[in-house]
């Protein structure tokens, strides 16, 4: 099968293979794991903040930031569908205490006014109040899709004028950085703290980043105790992500090149596909167009050799490139997925 269903089904290449096998280890809880540090300081340099903690996900990542940036019964602002709302099975309430006011965004994104809207101060001091931003780039559910840098300046900068703290869900940040042409450490110096995932894009079997300052770092520390994600000998780990932050960054441009020829010959077979928006490695079609269920629709396309994926909206569907799809696999699937589906390209 040509597994299109996320960038998570990567696996380690010979290469990240051998820097495993090869990997310098020590006490990661003692903060004795050269390997460890050595992808913590890296990272912190990457995302602009000056430290760095390594995780097992990119979800305790959020969860330990959120938790950081606030106090029981405030409130974060999110968009709507973004992934700390919709994805990570209520951690917001249930970690932090924390209710979420969300903002309707488009692709993903939304300005200064709907943030002041949402952030409107209360005129009862028993009120809740909003303490943090969380901001997704890119952003899962509207197809991978990025967030301009001078939007980004904007949004965070009145977050900070209302006093709010900044969080950047940026498990796929590298995506929008290649994409935008702008370095990731001019996006992350905009937050308090910023997520990293090194199990998507990047091709690590798992594995995050939460960075931020010294003293933010030093109290996430004590946190990823809490949650029970300390580790021992986990340079083992850490090597699949100095590798990929060495290997694997500038070949995100090929996924993004797979996925918009992806989305360009479905869109020329006749496929339901929005070329608008697809900016980075995913695409998304919509099968209710088609009169198909999304259920039927992804049995078809698995029965044909293709395996997509389901999204947060009813009808849509999604492909995902990454670095175990191949060009042919792109072509094969141009083919595979309208025969799949029942259409055919107008003469």
């Amino acid at each position: 099968m040509i597994d299109l269903r996320s960038d998570t089904a990567t696996r380690p290449t010979d290469g990240m293979r051998a820097a495993i096998a090869a990997a310098a280890v020590g006490d990661e809880q003692r903060r004795e794991d050269p390997t460890v540090n050595l992808l913590q300081e890296r990272a912190a340099a990457l995302l602009g903040q000056e430290q760095a903690v390594f995780l097992p996900t990119a979800t305790l990542a959020n969860q330990i930031a959120l938790k950081l940036h606030s106090r029981p019964g405030d409130a974060l602002v999110a968009e709507r569908h973004a992934h700390v709302v919709i994805y990570e099975y209520g951690g917001p309430a249930a970690h932090a205490g924390l209710m979420i006011e969300p903002i309707e965004g488009r692709a993903g994104r939304f300005g200064v006014a709907e943030l002041e809207a949402a952030t409107e101060p209360s005129t009862k001091t028993a009120d809740q109040r909003a303490t943090v931003l969380a901001i997704e780039n890119t952003h899962n559910s509207s197809g991978g899709r990025c967030w301009p840098l001078e939007e980004l300046e904007d949004v965070t900068g009145a977050a900070r004028e209302r006093g709010l703290a900044t969080h950047l869900d940026g498990a796929r940040v590298l995506n929008a950085a290649v994409a935008t042409g702008v370095d990731p450490d001019r996006v992350g110096r905009l937050f308090d703290t910023v997520t990293l995932c090194l199990s998507k894009g990047l091709g690590c079997p798992l594995g995050a980043l939460l960075a931020g300052s010294v003293a933010t770092i030093e109290r996430a520390w004590r946190e990823k105790h809490l949650f029970g994600g300390a580790m021992r000998q986990a340079g083992i780990v850490a090597a699949a992500g100095v590798y990929a932050l060495d290997n694997h960054v500038d070949r995100l441009a090929d996924d993004h090149a797979r996925a918009h020829r992806l989305a360009e010959g479905w869109h020329a077979a006749g496929l339901p596909v929005d070329l608008d928006q697809v900016e980075t490695n995913f695409v998304q079609l919509d099968v209710g167009a088609l009169g198909l269920g999304r259920d039927e629709a992804l049995a078809r396309m698995r029965e044909g050799g293709v395996g997509l994926s389901s999204t947060i909206h009813p009808t849509i569907v999604r492909a995902v490139t990454h670095l175990d799809v191949t060009d042919d696999d792109i072509d094969r699937a141009i083919e595979l997925v309208p025969e799949a589906l029942g259409v055919r390209a107008a003469a």
